[in-house]
């Protein structure tokens, strides 16, 4: 199994120089990542500096909360991709989906989508947040709405767990007869978790342990 194939290799701390970033981007292509995720104020950078090597630019909307509005999750999804994103992660709002506001939910996945521009869209659900029933939920709405992929997490909730395998196999179990694939992310940091969440229904990975991974 070429494990470096299901990694985006991701550095999205707020702190993030440029020379991490840079260390990021060449480990990527040290190891030959299927794609990088950073924070939408590094993606002209990554896209120049990865012009030509086939590794993908992937970015993140409305992160880490998920509680800006529909129209600037829209704004950000078109500059990123103005900038040179290849894919978008977008964080969906938690407390509309316990509230129960679905068509809220399936409104702004489905524009974001628009805005995408025919990128491929993940939509993060935040599980650690969530009950079983939510998650299901949510990935019924996110099929509803045309996303590419259901993503476990952002990795930023305070004690948080991140992806967990039971998690995984729930949102593929939900998704698999509908074209979505699931990104599991959060807390994967070494190989054996990372082959556990492809055997659970992962296809792609998202983690800063990428490097340690294919050791």
């Amino acid at each position: 199994m070429e494990l470096n194939k299901y990694i985006e290799h991701t550095l999205l701390k707020q702190d993030a120089t440029e020379t991490e970033i840079k260390k990021l981007l060449d480990e990527a292509k040290e190891y030959n990542f299927l794609g990088v995720c950073v924070n939408p104020s590094n993606v002209k950078y990554a896209a120049e500096y990865l012009n030509g090597t086939g590794i993908k630019v992937v970015t993140v909307i409305g992160f880490p909360l998920g509680q800006t509005t529909t129209e600037i999750k829209i704004l950000e999804t078109i500059d990123a991709v103005k900038n040179g994103a290849d894919e978008i992660d977008m964080v969906i709002n938690d407390g509309k989906l316990k509230d129960g506001k679905y068509d809220y939910i399936a409104d702004e996945i489905s524009k974001i989508k628009f805005a995408c521009q025919n990128k491929p869209l993940k939509v993060i659900l935040e599980t650690d947040l969530l009950t079983k029933e939510e998650i299901k939920k949510a990935c019924e709405i996110c099929i509803q709405a045309k996303a590419d992929f259901v993503k476990t997490s952002t990795g930023f909730v305070k004690n948080g767990v991140g992806a967990k395998v039971e998690d995984v196999k729930l949102m593929y179990e939900t998704v698999k007869d509908f074209g979505l694939q699931v990104k599991a992310s959060g807390g994967i940091r070494d190989k054996e978790t990372a082959l556990k969440m492809i055997e659970a229904g992962a296809a792609r990975l998202g983690t800063s342990s990428g490097v340690k991974i294919c050791l």
